[in-house]
């Protein structure tokens, strides 16, 4: 019998042939997605999570460097946990309480008086900056005394100018309250404050001692804090520790994106002798 593909001399597919390549394209086509599209989710997923880990450990080792500069019991929570205040140091040393036997010309800082100079014992690496604060024997973060936040701080002065490595002038003349059983002095650079606030990290600079952190310089630490029940999933803790033992600063930071969510710790020993 003649067909009608014969008749005419032409070749091709008929319908159902076409049909049934399409079909087998579409299954190899499908599996080779699968093939493909796990890896690529693997690797986009690893990368959000390597990045996520990445801001996390960048911000807390930031915070690990304030922290660790700190003034001695200037570290303070707020905010059911979730601001950290600090006031910032730049450089400390011992101030010469007592002249040497015999010697004579020794510039001792007298506490019984309104004194504008003392000797450094040992230079400092680098001369003070007039209208720099000085702070003696910092003791608390709340009491009236030995508190460098008070309104009127008994234990913080000024440096004045012609300081020098090994001699500080102070303008005007004070008289701190207390002196230090180590006779220890600390240079301040100011306050700082983290503060999570609405899904970010954000790190406050540059505002007085005792005024609110936001009238400041602020600067992004992180974003992508995981949110809870509306709030951030940031916590602050410090355990002011004893005389014996240093103090102890937590921060835990959940961040999340994408549904990926990484969680971290990190704790610092802080000295707080003043």
């Amino acid at each position: 019998m003649t067909t009608a593909r014969e008749l005419t001399g032409e070749s091709g597919f008929t319908l159902v042939e076409m049909i049934i390549v399409i079909v087998i394209i579409g299954i190899l086509a499908s599996l080779g997605g699968q093939l493909i599209v796990g890896p690529v989710t693997g690797y986009v997923d690893l990368s959000r999570r390597v990045r996520l880990v990445d801001q996390a450990e960048i911000s807390l080792r930031r915070m690990q460097r304030d922290i660790r500069r700190a003034l001695p019991n200037s570290i303070r929570i707020a905010n059911s946990g979730r601001t950290l205040e600090l006031i910032g140091t730049v450089a400390g040393g011992r101030y010469r309480r007592f002249a040497d036997p015999g010697v004579g010309g020794d510039d001792i800082l007298d506490f019984t008086l309104a004194d504008s100079s003392f000797e450094v014992l040992g230079d400092l690496n680098t001369a003070p900056t007039a209208g720099q604060n000085l702070v003696i024997y910092n003791i608390s973060s709340t009491s009236l005394s030995g508190n460098a936040y008070a309104v009127i701080p008994d234990n913080m002065a000024v440096v004045g100018n012609a300081s020098t490595v090994s001699q500080i002038n102070l303008s005007p003349a004070f008289q701190f309250a207390n002196s230090s059983p180590y006779q220890r002095f600390f240079i301040l650079t100011g306050p700082v404050t983290y503060a999570c606030e609405s899904g970010v990290l954000n790190r406050y600079s540059g505002y007085a001692i005792g005024a609110a952190a936001a009238t400041g310089t602020q600067a992004l630490v992180t974003r992508n804090i995981e949110q809870v029940a509306g709030n951030d999933n940031c916590l602050f803790t410090f355990d002011p520790g004893t005389s014996q033992r240093a103090g102890l600063v937590t921060a835990e930071i959940s961040l999340e994106e994408q549904g990926e969510k990484i969680h971290l710790l990190q704790q610092v020993h802080v000295v707080n002798t003043p």
